[in-house]
């Protein structure tokens, strides 16, 4: 049976068991813990099982504040194994916002790292509702409270059961419970193992937090579909990045721009071992936030290796467009092409448009989520009757169907009647030699409606003034769309996968204008 021929995520676990029992699925760099796919299965019956005797039935949400580890993935792949619904919660989330989720999600049981305990028990409390907590270590696994009863009968899982809730950022509001189903799930395991050639050879690196959509799908999931191993150490290190990628043979990895700019502004060089294994790697692979040239065109000249630039979105179970591997074109600047579901750009009633022409970027496909959790005017207004999902994403394709992002509809600075994209401003800061981070906004302005800020993390090893970055840009961009002012930080605000959180940056524009102001007067 090919994976594709799966109908739930229980069905896939059972099939690489039997069909390659002793074959390691997970390396954990850490405990040095090895999963095999038969021991997945055995971990999978268990914790179901468990789950079960905990009182939670088919359909029922387990939520997880777990940082990566060998039983958080134990615990992900389990629950669903178990016909409930997997709910993993952001480590990087405040209390207020836990809170929501545990009410909003009705969960009935959070596994929690003992790091994340004090923040849950504020969530749990404020929240009124009453769930059972179980402290849980990453490598050895959760307290459990119950034991195994091997002897129970699962009920049955079939393709359209809901298998993961995943809570969107809520930048404004509270943040939306995506519902997505096995089938979802393994559509988009399917696209991303299509679109990279992934086989049960390769050894993929996960460096990215479990709790997103792209670590879950891409690097789980993914390695489950095509059979092959992850190497999942406990967080992203740029000091033994390389050296994971060496000890463990890896032949791909998933990241996000800040941890390649981090990697490529690390001055250590790498030794003949390490530079030999960055050989076998075919490719690494760029996802949740858009790649800036500049940094894409140095990493692949430091480094050799090529970048696949690609997007996804939780809505759509992950990635939606890639670009293709070497030696097939890949457009620098450009997310790339559909693999494995539609994608048009269309006008705000959903006409598709022509190449070169700028609108909202719309997907359709088997990956498509079922719906955000108890809010069907919020689900109609994502999913049209036709079944595309509505992304909030601007772009425009070329000639030969490459996509090319232009910015959000909700984060377009439009200044006197201009619309200036945020990204456009990012890219020209990036390609200066001295910035690591950049995140440009829009903020009020008496003039114009709006004007263009931007705030910067710069090398330490760097002298750079902010006249010189805004004339960088100027240059670039022209002087009207250039920041009128940049702010230097020590790092920006970011979500858990390094996406720059530009509603965060707004808080620290409006609060470096008003120190300016009180020094002023």
């Amino acid at each position: 049976m090919k994976f594709e021929a799966a109908g739930s995520v229980r069905e896939l676990i059972d099939h690489r068991a039997a069909d390659t029992p002793d074959k390691a699925y997970l390396v954990a760099p850490e405990s040095g813990r090895e999963l095999t796919y038969a021991a997945v299965r055995e971990h999978a019956r268990a914790t179901a099982s468990r789950l079960h005797a905990l009182g939670l039935g088919k359909g029922d949400t387990a939520s997880f504040l777990l940082g990566n580890g060998p039983a958080t993935a134990e615990l992900i792949l389990g629950t669903m194994y178990a016909g409930c619904i997997c709910a993993p919660l952001n480590t990087a989330a405040g209390a207020a916002q836990l809170a929501y989720v545990i009410g909003h999600s009705q969960t009935s049981v959070v596994f929690v790292s003992p790091e994340f305990e004090p923040q849950l028990a504020e969530a749990v409390a404020s929240s009124g509702c009453d769930v059972r907590v179980i402290v849980t270590d990453v490598d050895a696994g959760p307290d459990w409270p119950v034991e195994s009863d091997s002897a129970a009968a699962l009920p049955d899982v079939a393709s359209g059961d809901d298998a993961m809730l995943i809570y969107t950022s809520g930048t404004t509001g509270n943040p939306k419970g995506v519902l997505l189903t096995h089938t979802n799930v393994l559509a988009g395991a399917s696209n991303v193992v299509g679109a990279h050639e992934l086989t049960a050879a390769d050894r993929g690196l996960c460096v990215l937090p479990l709790c997103h959509i792209n670590a879950q799908i891409v690097s789980l999931f993914g390695v489950l579909a095509s059979g092959g191993t992850i190497v999942l150490p406990h967080r992203f290190s740029t000091s033994q990045f390389w050296g994971w990628i060496a000890d463990y043979e890896c032949t791909w990895f998933s990241v996000v721009p800040t941890i390649i700019a981090y990697l490529l502004h690390e001055r250590d060089e790498l030794d003949a071992r390490t530079r030999e294994a960055l050989a076998r790697i075919r490719f690494g692979r760029s996802a949740s936030a858009p790649l800036p040239p500049a940094l894409h065109e140095q990493f692949e000249s430091r480094f050799g290796i090529p970048i696949v630039e690609t997007m996804g979105i939780t809505e759509a179970a992950a990635q939606i467009l890639t670009n293709p591997l070497p030696p097939a074109a890949r457009k620098i600047g450009s997310p790339g092409l559909p693999y494995g579901n539609e994608v048009i750009i269309a006008t705000p009633e959903g006409a598709e448009l022509d190449s070169g022409e700028q609108g909202e970027i719309l997907v359709r496909g088997a990956n498509v989520m079922r719906g955000y959790l108890r809010d069907p005017a919020a689900t109609a207004a994502a999913v049209d009757a036709d079944g595309w999902l509505h992304t909030g994403d601007l772009g425009a394709k070329d000639d030969d169907g490459y996509v090319f992002v232009t910015g959000r509809l909700k984060e377009l600075i439009i200044k006197g009647g201009e619309n200036i994209s945020p990204r456009e401003i990012d890219d020209a800061l990036f390609s200066h030699p001295a910035v690591v981070e950049a995140g440009a906004l829009g903020v009020p302005d008496d003039d114009f409606g709006e004007d263009v800020v931007a705030c910067v993390v710069v090398r330490d090893d760097a002298e750079c003034e902010e006249q010189e970055l805004i004339e960088h840009c100027a240059a670039r961009t022209g002087t009207f769309k250039a920041p009128r002012r940049i702010l230097f930080l020590r790092d920006l605000p970011k979500g858990p996968t390094g996406k720059v959180q530009r509603h965060e940056l707004a808080k620290l524009i409006a609060r470096d204008f008003a120190e300016r102001v009180k020094k002023k007067s």
